[in-house]
């Protein structure tokens, strides 16, 4: 779990190099769901990987668009965090936006890979995660 004042766990940096610190990059929107949204699609899709890193599931369902919200989530016991990459991030409407990302973790000994373009919408002014993109056959 991160300290407030070590790096975020999604990679977020101030400039080359220097990552951001935890408090001062997710863990606002992480610690203050209802009084701090996060500002666009990117940052809510980099708060919803690092609540994954900390297994908060309050967080991540309060984010996720009550259409698609599942009822529980599962955690992999024992996974590794290795990291985000935010590969493109664009608006496709006033209130949507797509961002394409690949999250890595190990469990079990066991390298994990997620290669997503989600889907995101603002409501009354917060942004929530909508789905995966459909893929293209």
């Amino acid at each position: 779990m991160s300290s407030v004042s070590s790096a975020c766990p999604c990679g977020r940096t101030r400039s080359p190099g220097r990552p951001l610190p935890y408090a001062q990059c997710c863990g606002r929107y992480i610690g203050d769901f209802a009084g701090c949204p996060a500002p666009d699609a990117e940052s809510l899709m980099r708060s919803r990987y690092t609540a994954f890193t900390r297994e908060d599931a309050a967080y991540l369902l309060a984010t996720w668009h009550p259409s698609h919200r599942p009822s529980a989530l599962d955690f992999d016991t024992g996974a590794k965090w290795l990291g985000l990459e935010v590969r493109t991030h664009r608006a496709t409407g006033p209130d949507a936006a797509e961002v394409e990302f690949v999250a890595r973790w190990r469990v079990a000994g066991r390298a994990v890979r997620l290669h997503e373009r989600s889907r995101f919408v603002r409501e009354e002014g917060r942004w929530y995660y909508l789905m995966p993109c459909a893929t293209d056959a």
